[in-house]
C-alpha cells in the first residue's frame, strides 16, 4: 500500500470492440506499466466528458512521459455504440489520447462505473487507486500525482516514457465537422465550421468558399442581429463559442471580433454570470439574445445594449422537469428557434422537444415529444407516443411546424402542432446537426459528412419504429429501506469549505416519482436513508451531489473548488438486493 493511502485494488484488463488512436495496434494494461493511467469513462453526446477531455490536456501535457490517458468510450445512445460514430466523435473532439471502443460496456462494469463522465487513476504499478466521478476533479489529480510521481520514482516502479498515441491522417475539404447555418443579410450563407474552429461564408449554391473568418475555438450557434441594432452596436453577428465558453461578436465587413459575454473560463457553482459554460446555440426572443447554455443545463439571456447577462431557466440540475422557468429542468440545451409567442427547443439528452409559452402570465417550459434521459428511437405518430433520439438542430416551417434535425438517427424529422402528430421527412443522413429554411427546401447540415444537403420540403420517409432504453444495467435494490452514500474525500492540501455553511448538498428524485417513499429533495449529507416502494417496481434514481474545498491554509488567495456530478441510476427491486447504494463523487480509494 501506499503510505497514506487505503489497501489498493489490482486494475481489471481493458477490454473492448477495438481501439482508436494506436495505429490500430490494441493496448493492455501490461503495456501500459509502469505508468501512471487516468481512464476517462465518456460517451460521445455528453457534453460534461467534453468539459473533462478539455480540463485534461493540461495535465497531459504537464505529466506527459508520466502518464498515459485512456478514453474509454461508453455509450449511452444507439448511435453511440456505432464504430464509424466514435471514429467522428474522436476526431470533431481532437483527442489526442488511446481511445478504447467499448460498446458492450464490458470495461465500464469492470470498474464499476455509474456516471458519465467518471475518472479511474491506476498507479505504475497496476492498481486503482483513485476514482472521480464528474467534471471538476482535475485539479484533484493534478495535487495526488505531484505527490505521487516522486514516490514512485524513488520505488523504482515509474518508467518514463512517450504516449503510445498515434495520430490519423486528417481530410482534406473546405467544412470540418460543421454545426450550424444562417442566411446572412447579403443573401450568402454563413456556416459555424466547428471542426476547424473558424465561420465559413458560402455563396448561395451552399458549396461554393467566399470567405473564411477566424479566432473561434468551437463555434455552434450563430445569430444576425436585427438590422436596428447592428450600425449601432458595431456588429453583425453574435456567435456562440462553445469550447471557449464565450459569446462573441462577429463584424461582417472587416471580420473584427469583440467579446460580448464570458470571461473564458467555464462557469461553476458559485460563480455569477462572467463565466459561461459551453453556450451552444443563440437565438432573438423578446428583445434579447436568448443562450442555450448546454453545459449547465440553463437557458441565459443576453442584452446588447446594457451587456446585462441572467439566468432565465433551468436550475443547473439535469432532467426534463416542465413548469415556471426557474424551476424547470433542462438536459444540455442546444438549438433554439423562437416562433411568435412560442419559444422551441431540442433538449437533446432527453431526446426531446420542448417549448416556452406563456401560461397565466408567466413563462413556462413543456415537453412536446420525450420520455426523459434514458428513452430515446426512431418512432413517428402522435407526439406522445414518438421517439427522437439525440436531435441537435430546429427550424420553423412556414406552416408552423417544426423541422428537427434529429441528429443520431440521421433524420430530418417533422412535428406538427396542428395534429400533434411526428413524421420523418429525411433519413440516411449524417449527423445532422442545423436546419435553415432555404425556399422550398431545407439546408440540413450534415455534420458528420461536412457538408450540406439539400432536401425538398415535401419529402418523406419512414422511421424505423425502434425504442431503446440506454443499455446500462440496473443496481439491484431490495424495496424498502436503502442506503445512499456518496463517497467524497478533499484532494491533498485541501479541506472541506465551511466558510458559509455546510460543505456538501445532495438532492434525490426519482422517476417515476412515487418510487420514493421517503428520501426525496435536497440536503445537506451525502448519507440518506431512502424508501423505496415495491408496488411501484423499477425505475431510475435522480441523484446530484456536490462538494466544496479550499486549499490548506488561510491565506489570502487560497483557491476553492466544487465537485460535482448528476447521476441517473436505474434501479431493479429484488427480495435479496443490495441495502445500500455508493456512489463516488472522488477521492482516493
Amino acid at each position: 500500500m501506499t503510505d497514506g493511502l487505503k489497501p489498493r485494488v489490482r486494475a481489471p484488463e481493458l477490454r473492448g470492440r477495438g481501439w482508436l488512436g494506436t495505429g490500430g495496434e490494441p493496448l493492455t494494461l501490461a503495456d501500459l506499466r509502469g505508468r501512471f493511467v487516468i481512464l476517462d469513462f465518456w460517451t460521445s453526446g455528453c457534453v460534461n466528458c467534453l468539459h473533462v477531455l478539455d480540463e485534461m490536456r493540461p495535465l497531459e501535457s504537464t505529466y506527459a512521459d508520466a502518464l498515459v490517458v485512456v478514453s474509454v468510450h461508453s455509450p449511452k445512445f444507439a448511435h453511440e455504440a456505432d464504430a464509424d460514430a466514435l471514429a467522428a466523435a474522436v476526431a470533431r473532439n481532437g483527442i489526442t489520447h488511446p481511445v478504447l471502443d467499448d460498446p458492450a460496456l464490458t470495461t465500464w462494469q469492470a470498474y464499476t462505473a455509474r456516471a458519465w463522465p467518471t475518472l479511474v487513476l491506476i498507479d505504475p504499478e497496476g492498481y486503482v487507486i483513485a476514482q472521480y466521478a464528474g467534471e471538476g476533479h482535475v485539479h484533484a489529480i493534478d495535487a495526488l500525482l505531484a505527490r505521487l510521481v516522486p514516490e514512485y520514482e524513488a520505488r523504482g516502479t515509474l518508467t518514463r516514457g512517450r504516449s503510445p498515441y498515434v495520430a490519423p491522417t486528417p481530410e482534406p475539404g473546405d467544412l470540418r465537422f460543421p454545426a450550424s447555418v444562417i442566411r446572412l443579410p447579403s443573401g450568402s450563407l454563413l456556416v459555424a465550421d466547428a471542426g476547424s474552429g473558424s465561420l465559413v461564408e458560402l455563396a448561395a449554391d451552399a458549396t461554393t468558399v467566399l470567405r473564411r473568418y477566424e479566432g473561434f475555438r468551437e463555434p455552434n450557434g450563430l445569430l444576425v442581429l436585427p438590422d436596428e441594432l447592428r450600425d449601432v452596436l458595431g456588429y453583425d453577428v453574435v456567435v456562440a463559442d462553445t469550447v471557449a465558453h464565450r459569446l462573441l461578436g462577429l463584424n461582417l465587413a472587416d471580420g473584427a471580433l469583440q467579446v460580448l459575454a464570458g470571461d473564458g473560463r467555464q462557469w461553476m457553482q458559485g460563480d455569477g454570470t462572467g463565466s459561461l459554460s459551453s453556450p451552444w446555440d443563440v437565438a432573438w426572443w423578446r428583445d434579447r439574445v436568448w443562450i442555450a447554455m448546454a453545459g449547465i443545463h440553463q437557458l441565459w439571456t443576453y442584452d446588447p445594449m446594457s451587456g446585462d447577462v441572467e439566468i432565465v431557466a433551468g436550475t443547473t440540475n439535469e432532467g426534463m422537469v416542465d413548469g415556471p422557468l426557474a424551476e424547470a429542468w433542462f438536459a444540455q440545451p442546444s438549438r433554439l428557434a423562437p416562433d411568435g409567442d412560442t419559444f422551441w427547443l431540442a433538449d437533446p439528452e432527453t431526446s426531446a422537444l420542448r417549448r416556452i409559452v406563456e401560461n397565466g402570465g408567466a413563462l413556462v417550459a413543456e415537453t412536446v415529444i420525450g420520455k426523459g434521459l434514458f428513452d430515446f428511437g426512431f418512432v413517428d405518430g402522435p407526439a406522445g407516443d414518438a421517439l427522437l433520439q439525440h436531435p441537435l438542430g430546429l427550424a420553423v416551417l412556414p406552416d408552423g411546424s417544426v423541422a428537427i434535425a434529429d441528429t443520431y438517427n440521421g433524420a430530418v424529422r417533422r412535428y406538427d402542432p396542428a395534429t400533434g402528430e411526428v413524421s420523418t421527412l429525411a433519413a440516411d443522413l449524417a449527423e445532422p446537426s442545423g436546419l435553415l429554411l432555404d425556399g422550398a427546401d431545407l439546408l440540413v447540415v450534415e455534420s458528420a459528412a461536412h457538408r450540406l444537403t439539400r432536401v425538398p420540403l415535401g419529402a418523406s420517409a419512414r422511421a424505423t419504429g425502434a425504442s431503446h432504453t440506454t443499455g446500462r444495467p440496473a443496481t439491484e435494490v431490495r424495496s424498502g429501506e436503502v442506503e445512499l452514500a456518496i463517497a467524497f474525500t478533499p484532494p491533498p492540501g485541501q479541506h472541506l469549505d465551511e466558510r458559509y455553511g455546510p460543505a456538501t448538498r445532495l438532492v434525490v428524485t426519482a422517476t417515476p416519482p412515487a418510487l420514493l417513499r421517503e428520501g426525496e429533495g435536497r440536503g445537506t449529507g451525502l448519507v440518506r436513508r431512502l424508501v423505496l416502494d415495491p408496488a411501484v417496481g423499477d425505475g431510475v434514481l435522480h441523484i446530484a451531489a456536490m462538494a466544496a474545498s479550499c486549499d490548506d491554509g488561510d491565506e489570502i488567495g487560497a483557491a476553492c473548488h466544487v465537485h460535482q456530478q448528476d447521476w441517473g441510476v436505474p434501479v431493479r427491486l429484488t427480495d435479496d438486493g443490495a441495502a445500500r447504494i455508493d456512489l463516488p463523487l472522488g477521492g482516493t480509494t
